[in-house]
């Protein structure tokens, strides 16, 4: 159920939500009650999954950033869209930074970049950051 939750966590932390899953990962990895190579895998891939349904919803819904109920504000896609036109595909290696690394994951499907090129970057940073609160940890 641990596993479920942390997935869970990591999954709504890469959406606008505000969650830490570097905090319940370190946490749990801090209890020594858990295959902490097991908690890196889940919290990984839930980070990612959780960017690439960001990806997703910039792919599919170009014209409806315009809502008022649509997740991400101007000012974040904006600020993401500058990121990403000074350092192109490369800027979502950034895609774990608050604040700007979610709505970058956006841009990146607003601006159709290729799925595989997208989750090679993406899983390259989160899993890196999550890899050094690993080792920080143990």
């Amino acid at each position: 159920m641990i596993y479920l939750s942390l997935f869970t966590i990591s999954f709504l932390a890469a959406t606008v939500l505000p969650f830490s899953s570097e905090l319940t990962l370190a946490g749990l990895i801090a209890t020594s009650n858990y295959d902490n190579s097991f908690l890196l895998i889940v919290a990984s891939l839930g980070n990612v999954l959780g960017s690439v349904v960001n990806w997703a919803l910039g792919f599919y819904s170009r014209n409806l950033t315009k809502k008022k109920w649509f997740p991400f504000k101007d000012k974040q896609i904006e600020n993401s869209s500058k990121w990403f036109s000074k350092f192109g595909k490369w800027s979502l290696l950034f895609a774990w930074v608050p604040i700007i690394g979610d709505p970058l994951t956006l841009v990146a499907g607003l601006l159709r970049v290729r799925f595989l090129d997208f989750i090679i970057l993406v899983a390259f940073g989160k899993v890196s950051r999550y890899l050094i609160v690993f080792y920080l940890m143990g």
